[in-house]
C-alpha cells in the first residue's frame, strides 16, 4: 500500500487522476490540494509515498513545493507544458505526464513507479533545487535512514568532510549530504558557517569557547565537539575577533 496525494489547480485534472487510480487499489488517496501552499502543508502532515503534482499552480510551482517540504516523496508530474520535462527529470521525478494523457499512459507511469520502488534505493531528489535557491538556503536535503529529509541550516553545529560527501552534525543527529564540503562552503552564509579546516566548517552561533595555542586554535562547540583550526584557515577566525 502506498499513500497518495493529488496536487493540481484544475478540478478536472484531479478528477481524472482519481478515476485512473481506481484500477490501482494499492494506491490509497489521502487527499488533494489546488495550490502549492496547501500542498506543502498536506505533504508535511500526511507524509505520502507518492504525489501527483502539477507544475504551474497558484502560490508556488510544483518545483517550489519540493524546496519547502520536510521529506521528499515519489513525484509524478502532471502538466500541460512540455518545457518543464528536463527540469523534472533532473530532480529524478518518476514520470512526467503531459496533459491530456490517456489511461494507458497513466498505467505506464505507475509501472515505472513500481519498478523503481522494487529497487529500494535512495534518490537524490531535488537536492539541487534546494541548493540553487537565491541568497543562502534556509534548509538542506540530507539522507536519514534510507529517506531524504530537510534540516534547517541554522541547526547545523558543524560540517565534516566525508570523502566526496559531507556529514552534517546537529543536536538531533548526524546526517549525510550528497554535496562535498567545498560546495557547501560556497552555498552557506560564510559569516555564520565558516571553514576552519579543509575538512571542517563550524557554525559560529554554536561555538562554546575558543582555546588558543602558540600556532593554532581549538574550537569547542556547544555539543562539546572539538574542532582544530588549521594554519591555512587561521585568518577566517582572526577576522572575526575584535
Amino acid at each position: 500500500m502506498k499513500k497518495v496525494l493529488i496536487i493540481d489547480d484544475e478540478a478536472a485534472a484531479r478528477k481524472l487522476i482519481k478515476e485512473y487510480l481506481i484500477d490501482f487499489p494499492e494506491l490509497i488517496l489521502l487527499g488533494e490540494a489546488n495550490n502549492g501552499v496547501d500542498a506543502v502543508k498536506m505533504i508535511n502532515e500526511f507524509r505520502p509515498d507518492l504525489v501527483f503534482m502539477d507544475v504551474q499552480m497558484p502560490g508556488m510551482s510544483g518545483f517550489d513545493v519540493l524546496t519547502h517540504i520536510e521529506e521528499i516523496p515519489q513525484i509524478i508530474f502532471s502538466t500541460a507544458y512540455d518545457k518543464y520535462a528536463l527540469q523534472a527529470f533532473e530532480v529524478h521525478a518518476i514520470d512526467y505526464l503531459l496533459k491530456p494523457y490517456t489511461k494507458e499512459r497513466f498505467k505506464v507511469a505507475i509501472e515505472r513507479l513500481n519498478s523503481y520502488m522494487g529497487e529500494n534505493k535512495v534518490r537524490p531528489l531535488a537536492e539541487s533545487l534546494l541548493m540553487d535557491q537565491p541568497k543562502y538556503p534556509e534548509r538542506i536535503l540530507v539522507q536519514s535512514q534510507g529517506k531524504l529529509i530537510t534540516i534547517a541550516v541554522k541547526d547545523i553545529i558543524r560540517v565534516e568532510a566525508y570523502g566526496d560527501y559531507s556529514k552534517l552534525i546537529t543536536d538531533t543527529g548526524v546526517y549525510l549530504s550528497n554535496f562535498g564540503i567545498s560546495v557547501l562552503e560556497e552555498k552557506f552564509n560564510n559569516t555564520i558557517l565558516i571553514r576552519v579546516h579543509r575538512s571542517s566548517i563550524i557554525n559560529l552561533n554554536k561555538v562554546k569557547e575558543l582555546n588558543k595555542y602558540t600556532k593554532s586554535y581549538d574550537v569547542i562547540m556547544q555539543n562539546e565537539d572539538v574542532v582544530r583550526v588549521s594554519r591555512g584557515y587561521m585568518d577566517n577566525i582572526k577576522r572575526l575577533m575584535f
